[in-house]
Formats: C-alpha cells, structure tokens, sequence
C-alpha cells in the first residue's frame, strides 16, 4: 500500500506542477506573481524528481530481489 500512497504524492507534484506551468504559460500576471509561480515550479519540480528518485531506487531494490 505504500507505494500508492507515494505515486499518489508523485502525481500530486505533476499536477500541482502542470497548473503552475500553465498560470506561467498565460504571462499575463504581474510580474511579482509570475516570479512567486516560477519560484513554486522550481520546488514542486525538485520535489517531484525527489519523489520520483524514491520510487525508482524501491522499484529496484525489488527487481534484486527477484533476481
């Protein structure tokens, strides 16, 4: 069961990440409001790729363990 509560959390960032990208995208927000959206885009992206990189080393560690 963890692991859907992981790639659950994973496609929480992609989607949180995908709006931000799309506000930023329309560039009709003032500017201080597309600096705080870039600025959001940056940490869901590391937290998604951190995400991701657990994912991947727990999908791997159970291929060596069937192999």
């Amino acid at each position: 069961m963890t692991p859907r509560i992981e790639n659950a959390r994973f496609e929480e960032l992609l989607a949180g990440l995908e709006k931000t990208i799309a506000e930023l995208s329309t560039g009709t927000a003032p500017l201080e409001e597309l600096v705080a959206a870039h600025q959001r885009a940056v940490r869901l992206l590391a937290e998604a790729q951190a995400s991701l990189d657990q994912l991947k080393a727990r999908a791997d560690e159970i291929s060596r363990k069937l192999t």
